[in-house]
């Protein structure tokens, strides 16, 4: 039997972790093979999609004037994942913010920078209020035509599919090691866990709290995604001694400050799960216990109390989770 392969490398401003145990099919490559195969997968991805190199497909596509635009199946996926989340969040996940979210300071990778700290960030925070979708929401004049290898939208709309690439990235890579016994994919904290044996054997994920990094529940996986949208990991101070992060609400184009600072949600994909996280983070409290509601998840509010929403919402150490039968 083919040992466990357990690889971690560095891709998309992330740890991506690879744990790929014994192929099941004949004619397989071995899980360290594997492994190296999908580690050049991941970067391969990471740099079509990136919007920090100007090589890259995406800053290609959005550097293009003409409104319809010749597109790989990749950047044609991303982008449409990316109009499936804006939908899937009523707008809240809005992959059209790449100008706003340059404006507030992301304009190069944070690879390598360390974080600002979240407790002066939250002292400094205006009044919490949950985020918006914009009055004019852009990502609504996307089309993606894979017929014709096209993505179409009006000139001067540029697309950042960061807010659902890693989860996306997690999927494609779950799905070509579907001929393994048992796996996880974790692209910076957007899970994807399958494989026959992760039946017998569920996968065990730890939950970090944002200010402390303590472990707050230890979720058992079967099958599907989870991921983890937090406030800790992307946040800076801007050049007027403010504080800056990631997630941005659409109506104002500024860092959201919804009174939450983190947030965890399973889904029986990684994409979806991502998404989910996202919407919670961005609505607040209220808005976070409906987004989880149905397959459950974790929040963290600003004063640092965690909250079980949902499935997870029991008294117990672990859960196990089949997420198959919600998809």
């Amino acid at each position: 039997m083919s040992a466990t392969s357990d690889t971690t490398f560095r891709s998309m401003g992330s740890d991506v972790r690879l744990i790929i145990e014994a192929p099941l099919q004949p004619g397989l490559p071995a899980p360290a093979r594997a492994a190296t195969i999908e580690q050049r997968y991941v970067e391969d991805f990471a740099r079509r999609l990136s919007r920090f190199r100007p090589d890259s497909e995406l800053s290609a596509l959005n550097a293009d004037p003409a409104r319809e635009v010749v597109a790989s199946m990749l950047l044609r996926t991303a982008v449409a994942a990316g109009v499936w989340a804006a939908e899937r969040s009523d707008g809240l996940v809005d992959p059209t913010l790449a100008a706003e979210i340059e404006s507030v300071g992301y304009r190069t990778s944070q690879e390598g920078c360390t974080p600002a700290s979240l407790s002066e960030a939250l002292a400094a925070a205006p009044p919490r209020r949950a985020a918006a979708a914009r009055s004019k929401a852009r990502w609504r004049e996307i089309e993606v035509d894979h017929e014709r290898a096209l993505v179409r939208r009006p000139s001067g709309v540029r697309i950042d599919t960061g807010g659902t690439g890693k989860g996306l990235a997690a999927d494609a890579v779950a799905h070509r090691l579907g001929g393994y016994s048992r796996f996880v994919v974790d692209c910076g904290g957007d899970i994807a866990v399958g494989g026959v044996g992760a039946q017998l054997e569920p996968i065990a994920i730890e939950v970090a709290h944002p200010l402390t990094g303590e472990c707050v529940r230890t979720l058992s996986l079967t099958r599907g995604g989870v991921a983890t949208s937090g406030l800790n990991v992307r946040i800076w101070r801007t050049a007027d001694g403010r504080f800056a992060h990631h997630l941005l609400d659409p109506s104002t184009g500024k860092s959201v400050w919804s009174g939450l600072i983190g947030a965890t949600a399973l889904a029986p994909t990684a994409l979806e799960a991502e998404t989910l996280s996202k919407l919670a983070l961005l609505s607040g409290p209220e808005g976070a216990r409906r987004a989880l509601a149905l397959h459950g998840g974790i929040v963290v509010h600003d004063d640092g109390e965690v909250e079980l929403i949902g499935t997870l919402d029991r008294p117990a150490a672990s859960l196990w989770l089949d997420l198959a039968s919600a998809a």
